[in-house]
């Protein structure tokens, strides 16, 4: 057996000499750290709902059976070790000891059976696929060992194990219950470093440290609050004054981080984003009418200027996309149709199209001043070449609800990639994913049994067939554009400097805050 308990010793022995050079710098416990979350999170059980806030949030009370470092090697977290079979399609995981719920039940391998089996197989779009295409059996061992089985070797196995991608929930509050109108999501239960204690809606979410926390000695914090703000411009006071010390990615206005990371105490780094990967693009309904043209989608993709976009729009944060895939994650490739900005070749194909001047109601994403500046530079760059549209202004519940149930024409998204696209791409292109209900699944209703077919082989293929496979549906997708890819997204984290061990895994300051700790 190829045992994962050796990687973990490695990791914990990293750990130790990381923390005998930092001798004068020892985690002190106690106080409260103050974070923005934009925008409010529609609900906290990160089982049900995988947006960016719920998971800066939730990810404190939830926890998986891994967490990975900056190069995507898995750790432990509910699991304490694992072993994979030889023939890498057998995964048995060991748990850790005396780990609990929030209101002091034990944690056991029914409940890991229960949340992977049952549960998110049923509710969660990610997960779903790869249960559904790649399991065979997960199974109890005993109370404290779970084996997964697979259907035949699947390499990104080890990956779907992170906090919003596979989260345990407690059997005992969720079994025969519908999940969606079960009132303890108002109160979630997990087994993470932080307990829910108050949410004060249009204001903050308040977490309190888990003194029973299974990992002991940790987290070192006593409270952490997720502020809600408004506006940018009144984010950015709240952090020039003191009043917060963490602005997450996204909070301020991306042309206001240059002039907030010139302030005494202030730190800034675009790490914790290695497994994510965010992907920005414009999906179009392709049930909706003249959306299901692929001249017309070609000629919306000519007509945008991505390259003001990134530079003017997102002060240079990012990177022009070049399609489903991007460059930070495996099996990306360069060699696909391109689409320069070109309103000539856009007019030429919007005409060849059949377009006859129906108005494209286009629904913006409700996340601050640069998403709605984005939406408008779209509708220039459309107007210019002959395209009515209409944006359509909602909030976050709003906007969840409306894509949720496909009920739009276009509307910003973006994506995490989640280290392989067997996680992370896949589920916005297959057939399989068109579901209701979930605002991260194949929305735009596109479907293509060649698309659905390259997809499935190349998640379980040998890694040197794999390449070929996605390159392959890469040509494919980028000639067809079920989505107008846009930018790949650099999010930039502002926090006080005496804020320590904020970032320090692939998911940022979506992880846990288990190790953070004030100087």
């Amino acid at each position: 057996m190829l045992k994962s308990s050796i990687l973990a010793a490695v990791s914990a022995a990293s750990l130790l000499l990381g923390a005998a050079g930092a001798f004068a710098q020892a985690p002190k416990a106690g106080g409260a750290l103050q974070v923005v979350v934009t925008p409010e999170p529609p609900g906290l059980m990160l089982g049900l709902t995988q947006n960016g806030p719920t998971q800066m949030i939730a990810s404190n009370i939830y926890e998986s059976l891994l967490r990975y470092d900056e190069k995507l090697n898995p750790m432990p977290s509910l699991a304490k070790s694992w072993e994979v079979s030889p023939d890498q399609t057998v995964y048995t995981f060991k748990l850790q000891d005396g780990a609990t719920w929030h209101d002091g039940k034990p944690f056991t391998a029914d409940d890991v059976v229960f949340s992977l089996d049952v549960f998110l197989r049923e509710v969660h779009p990610r997960w779903r696929q790869i249960a559904n295409n790649q399991v065979k059996a997960i199974e109890k061992v005993d109370d404290l060992t779970v084996r997964i089985t697979t259907k035949q070797p699947f390499g990104p196995f080890l990956l779907s194990q992170e906090a919003a991608s596979a989260p345990m929930v407690p059997k005992h509050i969720y079994a025969g219950t519908d999940y969606r109108a079960n009132p303890m999501n108002a109160t979630p239960i997990g087994t993470g470093p932080m307990k829910f204690k108050e949410w004060r809606k249009g204001s903050y979410v308040l977490l309190a440290k888990n003194e029973a926390y299974w990992d002991k000695g940790r987290p070192y914090l006593d409270e952490m609050y997720f502020q809600f703000i408004p506006d940018a411009a009144s984010r950015a006071i709240a952090y020039e004054t003191g009043k917060v010390d963490v602005l997450t990615g996204g909070s301020v206005e991306i042309f206001d981080v240059a002039r907030l990371a010139k302030l005494p105490n202030t730190c800034v780094t675009t790490k914790g984003w290695e497994m994510f990967s965010p992907l920005a693009w414009i999906t179009p309904n392709v049930k909706n009418g003249i959306l299901g043209n692929k001249q017309f989608r070609q000629a919306m993709m000519y007509a945008i200027d991505r390259d003001f976009g990134k530079d003017v729009i997102w002060s240079g944060y990012g990177k022009v996309a070049t399609g489903p895939i991007t460059s930070k994650t495996k099996f990306y490739s360069a060699d696909v149709p391109t689409y320069k900005f070109d309103p000539k070749k856009a007019k030429e194909l919007v005409a060849a199209s059949g377009y006859k001047g129906e108005t494209i109601r286009f629904l913006g994403l409700p996340y601050g001043e640069t998403w709605a500046r984005w939406a408008e530079a779209v509708k220039q760059n459309f107007e210019d070449v002959g395209i009515k549209m209409e944006i359509v202004s909602t909030d976050v519940p709003g906007w969840t609800q409306r894509v949720s149930n496909f009920d739009f024409d276009l509307t910003f998204n973006f994506l995490y990639q989640y280290g392989d696209p067997a996680i992370g791409v896949g589920r916005s292109y297959v057939t399989s994913n068109i579901v209701k209900g979930n605002p991260f699944g194949n929305v735009g209703q596109y479907s293509n049994p060649e698309v659905d077919a390259l997809f499935a082989e190349a998640a379980i293929a040998p890694a040197e067939k794999r390449q070929e496979l996605y390159t392959k549906v890469q040509k494919i997708l980028v000639d067809e554009l079920p989505l107008l890819w846009l930018l790949e997204m650099d999010f930039p984290t502002v926090s006080r400097c005496n804020v320590k061990d904020l970032v320090t895994t692939a998911i940022g300051v979506n992880d846990s805050a288990k190790n953070v700790w004030k100087q």
